[in-house]
């Protein structure tokens, strides 16, 4: 009998406990349905302290708060999160509750570095290819374009970075530079110079061809004097081609080189 009394009252304990946990669990879902806990604000700042370049405050915020389920207790951080990425020139955002009704929420802006491809993307100084309105990127100057095979957008960038040291000695500036789907390289330069640089074999392949072209840059524009080089072909081992509209080769080798103002672009092989 006395283990019988002491099982039932174990039992009635636990049911007792029971209730009580159900009466807490309905009060705080009747506590956190009501009205003062419903969001109020969300908030939305610089994820590093920053002015936002791009990101206007409160037209993001209108256009994303009728997209936010719940309230201070229900809301899903992380589709508010996913939601915010989702906005134009927004790279990162984090989200969290501030008591009883707001969200803050930080972001982190894209910072354009150039075009990317020819479906009106933007490349960030990251690396990251997206979507965004081209006018509001190019409003300081002209930015470069890049074009390379999905998934190649931050080697096209490292490559770009690299080539604007190698190119710096002779004053030229590279503005474009893409990346073919047989993994060929081709850079624009700042002085309307394309140059053909071909496939990168080896480690220091397409760096040996640059300082290469480099190194008898000064001599060519000499030769031409008045004109200017349009292509240049590096893939060649052990010299180039070039191409210009000034390009007169004479018969005699002997004789120099004269620019001729009118005259079909030619080509010639110099040997190195």
């Amino acid at each position: 009998m006395w283990h019988d009394a002491r099982a039932l009252n174990a039992t009635a304990s636990a049911l007792t406990a029971l209730v009580a946990l159900a009466c807490i669990a309905s009060g705080v879902w009747w506590l956190s349905q009501r009205p003062m806990f419903s969001l109020r604000a969300v908030r939305v700042e610089s994820m590093y302290g920053l002015d936002l370049q791009h990101v206007n405050e409160l037209t993001v915020r209108n256009s994303v708060l009728g997209k936010i389920k719940g309230n201070f207790f229900t809301s899903d951080l992380e589709q508010v999160r996913s939601t915010f990425e989702a906005v134009p020139w927004v790279r990162k955002a984090s989200v969290r509750r501030e008591w009883p009704n707001q969200l803050i929420v930080q972001v982190e802006e894209h910072e354009a570095l150039g075009t990317w491809g020819e479906d009106g993307r933007l490349l960030s100084v990251k690396g990251d290819a997206f979507t965004a309105n081209l006018a509001e990127a190019d409003e300081d100057h002209e930015l470069p374009a890049f074009d390379g095979p999905p998934g190649s957008e931050k080697e096209v960038l490292a490559r770009f970075a690299e080539l604007r040291g190698l190119f710096a000695p002779v004053r030229l500036v590279p503005v474009s530079l893409s990346l073919s789907k047989r993994y060929a390289w081709t850079v624009r330069l700042d002085n309307g110079m394309s140059v053909e640089l071909g496939r990168e074999l080896g480690k220091d392949g397409m760096k040996a061809r640059v300082q290469r072209l480099v190194s008898i840059y000064p001599q060519l524009v000499a030769r031409l004097q008045e004109g200017r080089i349009d292509t240049i072909d590096m893939r060649y081992p052990n010299g180039l081609a070039l191409s210009s509209a000034a390009l007169n080769v004479p018969l005699d080798a002997s004789k120099p080189v004269k620019a001729a103002k009118k005259k079909a672009p030619t080509k010639t092989t110099k040997q190195t």
